[in-house]
């Protein structure tokens, strides 16, 4: 008798057809959907471990993974415009990546994200009628149905949150009377319009069971002998045939339990590692600013100076928070509520996102400030978010080095117009969470209170921090001077290379950006299966 297949690999053969650098939310999507044919062979090497652990399947403990084995532990640099900070970057280092470990929130992004996606790419593929046939494709949608936006019966179990905690109707209901309407859907209708507030949808199955990538996209095909999926390997470098306008990536190594590797990729390497290490893994290789490189002794394999540069992350504030009357452990997500609205009514895309935190919530710099509630159950925070930050910043190399951690510049909060934005948004947040319909579940505004002025200024900077989505490193584009890859993903002037994550996003999308980033690997695929005549999924 055959033992039964180990569900990953013990190590890796010497070549493949299909190299995948990274399982992570696009990673995962890219490597099933390869392997759906099953004349190629496959491998995915992920640098974290299975995700197969309590605090990743319970999607209520999503916080507990974070400055976990399960986080690359990332920081940017002290920020003056963040009064000297050096927020946080989490960033997935587990099998399933972001998906695996944030608060599940499945935000499809605005209508013209994907129009200007395709404006920036120059292929209509991108645009929002063609992402909206991808969504509907993957989804089995469980909330009020919308035959036009939303599909039923895919990999995807996206549920409204079941029986939220009793503030969440309170909190619709006053964000409704601001004219910030209350919807069935806050993925339909209302993001190809000015926005609305409602329950987040959630990437969740009975309530709080986690259904992240991995899980729906990669397990059920863990047993195919054309797929390989190497853990805890840390990919160090591209390999390259030729050059000039001849190059190509032709393999890869990486490391594992600290021994050097060298696969090769008989048709393409796809590199899905994020907006942090996939641009991090083109400089080492050669693929950047020629000057950049040269400061670190690196050979230049093409000249493509935007690698690591537009990095944007949105603002996630911490926060405006109030204490219970009646203590209310969270549910579901502990993320239930959400909405979105513009912060001046010029704006052609509602450009605020904030999300009900049902915990305090407070940066250090707050917590030295003011008096933060403790336990769970005891507060709630009202966290104002920033949908389409003007700011932008850069992923640079520390040294040539693979095992030094990029240096990330954020510039959180250096344009004014981002300031003003925040500003109105805790203005926003104070308005809702101080009004009548809410009282009942208020006992006490822990913060901000009513600051003005410079106060509010100061108050906006010390609790600004990410929202774990960052993006725009290796982005889309028409030319090799703004962008990295052209509208295929294909890595300007590099043969048998593609990147297909959240670095491409020309500009970032507008909700949090695990949906987002599933089109992207969808679309990766459907590019890579008509450009090798791979055999259709079964």
């Amino acid at each position: 008798m055959t033992p039964p297949r180990r569900p990953y690999a013990d190590g890796a053969r010497d070549h493949y057809d299909f190299v995948v650098c990274g399982g992570g939310t696009a990673g995962c999507v890219i490597a099933r959907r390869l392997s759906d044919d099953p004349g190629v062979s496959v491998l995915l090497i992920e640098a974290g471990g299975s995700d197969q652990v309590p605090a990743v399947i319970d999607t209520t403990r999503w916080m507990s993974n974070i400055g976990s084995e399960r986080d690359w532990g990332y920081r940017a640099q002290p920020s003056a415009t963040l009064n000297g900070r050096t927020p946080v970057l989490p960033m997935g280092k587990v099998l399933g990546g972001g998906s695996s470990i944030n608060g599940s929130i499945w935000a499809r992004g605005h209508r013209h994200d994907y129009d200007d996606w395709a404006e920036a790419a120059g292929d209509p593929a991108w645009n929002y009628a063609s992402v909206l046939a991808i969504y509907r494709r993957i989804e089995d949608w469980q909330g009020p149905p919308d035959a036009q936006r939303r599909g039923r019966g895919g990999l995807l179990n996206v549920e409204p949150p079941r029986d939220p905690v009793p503030l969440v109707p309170a909190l619709i209901e006053a964000t409704d009377a601001l004219g910030i309407p209350a919807v069935d859907d806050i993925n339909g209708a209302a993001m190809e319009g000015d926005g609305g507030c409602g329950l987040a949808n959630l990437l969740v199955r009975d309530g709080n069971a986690r259904e992240s990538v991995a899980a729906t996209y990669l397990h059920p095909v863990l047993g195919r002998p054309n797929l390989d999926v190497l853990l805890c390997a840390e990919v160090t470098q591209l390999l390259f045939d030729g050059a000039g306008d001849g190059l190509r990536c032709g393999g890869v190594e990486f490391v594992r339990r600290g021994r050097p590797h060298r696969v090769t990729a008989g048709r393409e390497v796809v590199v899905s590692l994020g907006a942090i290490n996939t641009p991090k893994l083109l400089m080492l290789s050669g693929l950047g600013d020629a000057a950049v490189l040269r400061r670190h002794g690196l050979a230049t394999r093409r000249h493509l100076p935007a690698v690591g540069r537009h990095f944007q992350d949105h603002i996630l504030l911490a926060g405006c928070c109030w204490t219970y009357v009646t203590p209310e452990p969270p549910r579901n997500n502990a993320a239930e509520f959400v909405f979105y609205a513009k912060s001046e009514a010029s704006r052609r895309t509602p450009d605020l996102m904030p999300v009900l935190e049902e915990t305090p919530f407070a940066s250090e710099a707050v917590a030295l400030q003011f008096d933060v509630p403790s336990g769970a159950a005891h507060a709630w925070t009202l966290a104002p978010g920033l949908a389409r930050p003007d700011s932008r910043g850069q992923v640079r190399l520390a040294s040539a080095d693979w095992r030094d951690a990029p240096l990330i510049d954020a510039n959180f909060l250096s344009e004014p117009s981002d300031v003003r934005a925040l500003v109105r948004c805790v203005e926003l947040c104070r308005e809702i969470g101080n009004a009548a319909p809410v009282a009942p579940f208020r006992a006490r505004e822990a913060f901000p209170g009513p600051l003005t002025g410079a106060a509010l200024e100061r108050f906006v900077r010390d609790a600004s921090g990410t929202y774990f989505h960052q993006s725009g490193t290796a982005r889309m584009g028409r030319d090799d001077r703004e962008s990295v890859v052209d509208g295929q993903l294909r890595v300007h002037g590099v043969a048998g290379l593609r990147v297909a994550d959240a670095s491409i996003m020309p500009s970032i999308a507008t909700g949090n950006t695990m949906a987002p980033t599933v089109v992207i690997a969808e679309r990766a695929a459907q590019i890579l299966h008509a450009a090798h005549g791979l055999a259709a999924p079964p």
